[in-house]
This record gives C-alpha cells, sequence and structure tokens, in this order.
C-alpha cells in the first residue's frame, strides 16, 4: 500500500497590521550601526571647536554678493538685471566661462519713443526704496520705483522659455512705475540724484530742472545762454539760424552750494551758486590748455563731462581726446591723456583707503578703462618733447583693465564701480563696464593695487601700466549700449506695502503709446 502523506497544519492567521509591518525590507546591515565598530576608512568626528571654524570658513567662502544693474541703448530698450558673485577670490578663475557669476532678468521693455540717453539712481529712502531716472531723446524724464531687496539665497528663478538669450527672469513685483516728467523741451542730457530729496535733469534746451522728489514739483530751472555762432564748418545739416546747444554735463560740489556745467558750442564752464540759483561766475577754455588736452585747431573745444573728487578738492573737465585737472582756485594744475592717443568716454572718482590719493578712472575708445594717480606726474621732460618745462605735467596711469584682450574692441560708453564688503583675501570694488556692442562685464579689482608709494619713480615715457582685474562675468544683452546705472542690493527685508508717493504736481502719467500717437 502506497503511504500516505504528512497532513501539514495550515498556518496561523496574521492579523493585517502584522502583515504590514512584516512586509518593510529588511535592513541589510546585519549588525546595528550603533554596534559597528569604527573602521579605518570612517569619518572621525570633528571637535565642536574645530567644527565651528570650518562652518565659518565654510559661511565665509561661500558670502556672495547681489548687484541691480540697468542699461540704456539706442533700441530704446531698458534692460534692468541682477548679478551675484562670491566675493572670495578663490572662487573666480580668469576665464568667464568658468566664473559662478550669475545673473537674472528683471525687467526688459521699451521705456521712451527714441533713444535712452541718461540713467540715474536715487538713495534708499526709509523704506527700502530706490527711484530710477531715465532721460531720453523724446523729451521725458520716465520715473520708476525699485526695489532694493536681493534675491532670496536658494530660491531658484524661473526658467525663460520666450528668451532669445535662455537667461533666467527674476521678477520683483516692487518695482513698478510711477510717471514721466515734462519739464524739458529737448533731449535729456544728464540727470542725477544729489541727494534723497532732489533731481537735477540737464537738456539740450539749455536748462537745468531742479525736482522736488517728494511730490515730483519742479522748484527751480536754471537758464544758461545760448552760445554765440562761431561759423559753420562744411557739411553742417543744421537749419538756418541754429546753433549747437545745451547742456553736456553737470557736476555738484559735496557741499551742496557749488555747481558746474559744461555745454555745446561753447569753450568755457559755467559755475552756479546753488543757494540763489543764479551764476557765480564763467571760465573760459585757453587755447594752448585746449592744445595740451587733445583738442585740435578743428575741434569742438566744448567739455563733454564734469567731475567733483571725493573731497571736493579738485574738479576735472573731460574732452574728446583728454582732461585737465583744476584745484579749487579753478587753476589748471595737470592734463590727462591716454597714450596710445584714443577717445575719452566717461570718467569717475574711485574711492581709497587714503584721503590724500585721488585716482580717476577714465573709459576710451578702444574698450580700457584707466586709472590715473592725479598726484603722480609723467616724466615729460626726459622724453624729449619740445617745450615739455611750459607745459602743464602730465598725470601718470598706473594701471588698466583692458577688455580688448577679451576679443572685443568695442568702446566703454558708461561705467561704475561699486564698493564690496571684503576680506584679507577677497577684492573690495567691482567694476561694472558697459560696452557699445552689448556687453556688460564685471571686474573684481583691490584698491590698493592702484595706489603706488610716494617712493616709486615716475613711470618712463612709453611704459605700459600694470594690467588690473579680475573678469567675474560676462552679461551680453544684445543692445548697443549707452548708459548704465546700478546698486548693491541688501539682504534687509522689506514691507510688504510699497511706499506710496504723494499726488503728482508735475507728472504725467499718461502712457508713452498715447503720447506717441498725438505727437
Amino acid at each position: 500500500m502506497p503511504k500516505r502523506k504528512r497532513e501539514q497544519k495550515p498556518a496561523a492567521a496574521v492579523p493585517l497590521k502584522s502583515a504590514l509591518k512584516s512586509s518593510k525590507i529588511p535592513r541589510t546591515d546585519p549588525e546595528p550601526l550603533t554596534t559597528k565598530p569604527a573602521s579605518t576608512h570612517s569619518i572621525s568626528k570633528v571637535p565642536k571647536e574645530q567644527d565651528g571654524i570650518a562652518s565659518a570658513q565654510t559661511k565665509k567662502a561661500t558670502t556672495r554678493c547681489s548687484l541691480q544693474l540697468v542699461t540704456g541703448s539706442y533700441e530704446r530698450i531698458l534692460h534692468g538685471f541682477t548679478a551675484t558673485f562670491a566675493t572670495n577670490t578663490s572662487n573666480h578663475t580668469a576665464d568667464a566661462s568658468d566664473s559662478q557669476t550669475s545673473f537674472s532678468d528683471t525687467f526688459l521693455f521699451a521705456a521712451h519713443a527714441s533713444s535712452i540717453r541718461s540713467l540715474a539712481v536715487s538713495q534708499p529712502n526709509q523704506a527700502g526704496k530706490r527711484v530710477l531716472a531715465t532721460g531720453s531723446s523724446d523729451e521725458r524724464v520716465n520715473l520708476y520705483q525699485l526695489s532694493t531687496s536681493a534675491p532670496m539665497e536658494g530660491e531658484d528663478p524661473l526658467a525663460s522659455s520666450s528668451s532669445l538669450l535662455g537667461s533666467s527672469i527674476s521678477e520683483n513685483p516692487r518695482n513698478r512705475e510711477l510717471g514721466s516728467l515734462l519739464h524739458h523741451a529737448r533731449t535729456v542730457t544728464r540727470l542725477s540724484f544729489p541727494t534723497k530729496s532732489k533731481l537735477f535733469s540737464a537738456a539740450e534746451d539749455n536748462t537745468i530742472a531742479i525736482t522736488r522728489v517728494r511730490d515730483w514739483t519742479m522748484l527751480s530751472s536754471i537758464k544758461a545762454p545760448v552760445p554765440k555762432q562761431h561759423g559753420r564748418p562744411s557739411g553742417d545739416t543744421a537749419a538756418p539760424g541754429e546753433v549747437p546747444a545745451g547742456v553736456n554735463d553737470f557736476a555738484i560740489h559735496p557741499s551742496m552750494k557749488l555747481m558746474i556745467s559744461v555745454g555745446k558750442g561753447e569753450r568755457c564752464m559755467r559755475l552756479w551758486n546753488l543757494v540763489t540759483g543764479k551764476k557765480a561766475g564763467v571760465l573760459n577754455f585757453d587755447r594752448a590748455l585746449l592744445a595740451q588736452a587733445g583738442e585740435g585747431k578743428y575741434g569742438t573745444g566744448e567739455g563733454r563731462q564734469v567731475v567733483w573728487s571725493n573731497d571736493g578738492e579738485r574738479f576735472v573737465v573731460l574732452f574728446e581726446w583728454g582732461a585737465v585737472v583744476y584745484d579749487m582756485g579753478s587753476e589748471p594744475v595737470s592734463v590727462i591723456r591716454s597714450l596710445p592717443a584714443t577717445k575719452l568716454h566717461h570718467a569717475r572718482f574711485v574711492p581709497t583707503h587714503d584721503k590724500d590719493v585721488h585716482i580717476l578712472a577714465v573709459s576710451t575708445e578702444n574698450g580700457r578703462v584707466m586709472f590715473f594717480d592725479l598726484d603722480r606726474h609723467r616724466d615729460t621732460a626726459a622724453s624729449g618733447e619740445p617745450d615739455a618745462e611750459k607745459k602743464l605735467p602730465m598725470c601718470e596711469c598706473v594701471a588698466q583693465i583692458e577688455s580688448a584682450t577679451l576679443s572685443s574692441a568695442g568702446r566703454i560708453k558708461d561705467f561704475e564701480l561699486f564698493e564690496v564688503p571684503s576680506s584679507p583675501d577677497s577684492f573690495d570694488m567691482v567694476f561694472v563696464t558697459a560696452s557699445s556692442d552689448g556687453a556688460v562685464r564685471l571686474w573684481a579689482i583691490d584698491s590698493a593695487a592702484l595706489v603706488k608709494s610716494k617712493d616709486d619713480p615716475p613711470a618712463k615715457a612709453g611704459a605700459p601700466p600694470k594690467q588690473v582685474g579680475t573678469l567675474l562675468g560676462v552679461r551680453e544683452t544684445g543692445n548697443r549700449l549707452t548708459c548704465m546705472t546700478g546698486f548693491v542690493m541688501d539682504d534687509s527685508a522689506e514691507a510688504d506695502e510699497p511706499e506710496e508717493v504723494a499726488p503728482p504736481g508735475g507728472l504725467d502719467v499718461t502712457s508713452d503709446s498715447s503720447n506717441s500717437d498725438d505727437e
């Protein structure tokens, strides 16, 4: 007989909760982590003191700074974007492609009916807001409110699916339009916010308007005389009776009591008393002085820009091919010329730790930013120049930034410099240059590299200046840039409700499209 198979007892029923618990994946480690002996490859525990130092070093290495930059162009485009970079020099390389600088578009639109000629940003108010003023050839001054808060760390901006450049977009809802000022009848050439409460604007109608920021009411208008006509060059297409006129630039003394202006068609500069609002004097440019500054026989001889030093003891008048340095007595003391000779576009004084050192930064036609020490003069007598002893001394170029080495020879129309928080192993200034080819470049510079010791001998004639600056990043805008401005963004939290502006007395809030149709 076949043997009967042994009957197996059925397994006991397992509750549902127990089945769910038992369905967990068992650990592959046969021993618990608490009882696992330390191996030679395990990471040792860092003491609390060393842990704090390591975290501080990591935090220091990852310190980042954000800049809000705004550019204007011939194409009427107002382009705002932020640039965020690390302030530690060890995080940057000489190649811009390897830079860790990130750019994010804030706004991009056609702000005017014609090319944008001037930009200015006010100082922050109590609510942490700034006012952006834009001037154009359409006789308008547009006003916008900008937020000063930096992008939150770790926030991923939206990817730009519609952008041809493929850049990111970080739109701030606190940025809004305020309106337009109609105080001028010609092209607006210069804008400035010397204080939180005043806006100065100059135009080709030979007027300088002073506007109160609180309600945008024009407090005063300074009228410069129309220059006399001294012959007409061949090929001049101006209408009969018309002469070149307009204020090219103005500069306000740090005491806020004196202003200097230079205009088109006149070889002089005008001094204005801001306390009374009247003319304080006129200083003509001597023909021999203009010749030293590079203005030839057929040159216009007009001042293109004027800028005061940080301490208010000197001022510089910029011409097409050179510049002249004046003291407080309005006496010329030295001349600035670039070697090789090229046109100059923009000038600005560089803040230094030593108050007795005056460094002037000048942008050129061939894509350079040259730094001149106004207290150091070149050895012109040894160069063999005729009548070198009778001429004014020439300031020495102590350093330069040459962007032409980056296969770009576009002229630098404007530049800005920003002081950033520094440490012993980091830079303390950032130069931002705007070229006519549409590129915006960020350069890291240590101000100590621009100052020479008094014991150093003067540079010989023809000796090239040293190269300074580390390229942080390049932003291609795709437009022909004419002007630029910006500010350092802070991390302070702003109020949720934006500050309301008072009823605009002289403010036109109509849209540009409706006005362009009427014109």
